[in-house]
């Protein structure tokens, strides 16, 4: 696993794009404060500039660098979610302007899977999680099911789990308001 973590922090810190298995489905990843390689990935899945994204972080603790009023329920969320959640904060701050939604929102998973941790720590930023796909087209379930010019347009293709034929499901998504407002998205 150390080595893919080389070769995609090395393409992340250039402004690439990467391939790479997340805690859920297998997603398209650049740095989520680089306004050049989040267009790029869109680029990629066919997708509106104007839709935001998904970004990962390490650990609970640097949301506070990513969102200016973490609402104090996303605590007790983040701590009894025994599945990948995905919740959607109210006020974006230091990530690029087309990561973030237009009403300033962004939506932010702390990852349990140990090479995503890994290589975010590494690269002391958060990351794009958007899944693997084009626009419009169904989300791949494993790396099998991954469009074959999703693959010829990213910049590295991390080679861990793609022999796992295992049907893995997207994030839950969980809006939350500054009044600790909750709104279900996908379950």
């Amino acid at each position: 696993m150390k080595t893919e973590i080389n070769n995609a922090l090395k393409v992340l810190q250039e402004g690439g794009i990467i391939l790479y298995p997340t805690d859920t489905i297998w997603g398209l990843g650049c740095d989520a404060t680089n306004e050049k390689a989040v267009d790029r990935l869109c680029k990629i899945k066919k997708r509106a500039d104007d839709k935001s994204m998904i970004v990962l972080i390490d650990t609970e603790n640097r949301l506070y660098q990513y969102v200016d009023n973490v609402p104090e329920i996303a605590w007790d969320l983040i701590e009894v979610s025994d599945t990948p959640l995905t919740i959607i904060y109210p006020s974006a701050k230091n990530l690029a302007k087309n990561v973030v939604a237009k009403d300033n929102s962004i939506g932010i998973r702390v990852t349990k899977n140990p090479f995503c941790q890994q290589l975010i720590r590494r690269f002391k930023k958060p990351i794009v999680s958007s899944s693997a796909n084009v626009t419009n087209q169904k989300s791949p379930a494993n790396f099998s099911e991954i469009d074959a010019i999703i693959k010829k347009n990213v910049d590295y293709i991390v080679d861990l789990k793609q022999n796992d034929l295992t049907k893995n499901q997207p994030s839950s998504i969980i809006k939350l308001g500054i009044d600790n407002q909750i709104q279900i998205i996908r379950k």
